[in-house]
């Protein structure tokens, strides 16, 4: 599921509909509901490990995309009204992937 979510950043940076850089992208209004939280703890531990080590290898090209032009995802438990503007092609771990 991470490796999809960096994917969707890394393919809305590369559409010429996005912004140019990765954190233009993240931080575009409204893209992610995440960036819009107040504050976050600072990052650590393992989970933060694996996070960088998914970034670099999305950020770096060290693995084959899966998720070639995908550029939506929104949590299974939430149903977004621009689903219906796009075509589902993927569900991994509790979210859903669009293009």
């Amino acid at each position: 599921g991470q490796y999809a979510v960096a994917e969707v950043t890394m393919n809305r940076k590369a559409s010429p509909f996005y912004p140019r850089t990765v954190c233009e992208v993240v931080y575009q209004k409204d893209a992610f509901s995440w960036t819009g939280a107040e504050a976050l703890d600072e990052p650590s531990g393992p989970a933060w490990g694996r996070a960088i080590k998914v970034a670099e290898e999305v950020y770096y090209q060290r693995r084959p995309p899966a998720l070639h032009g995908v550029t939506h995802f929104h949590a299974s438990y939430v149903s977004p009204d621009w689903t219906k503007e796009r075509r589902r092609v993927a569900r991994i771990g509790k979210h859903v992937f669009y293009r």
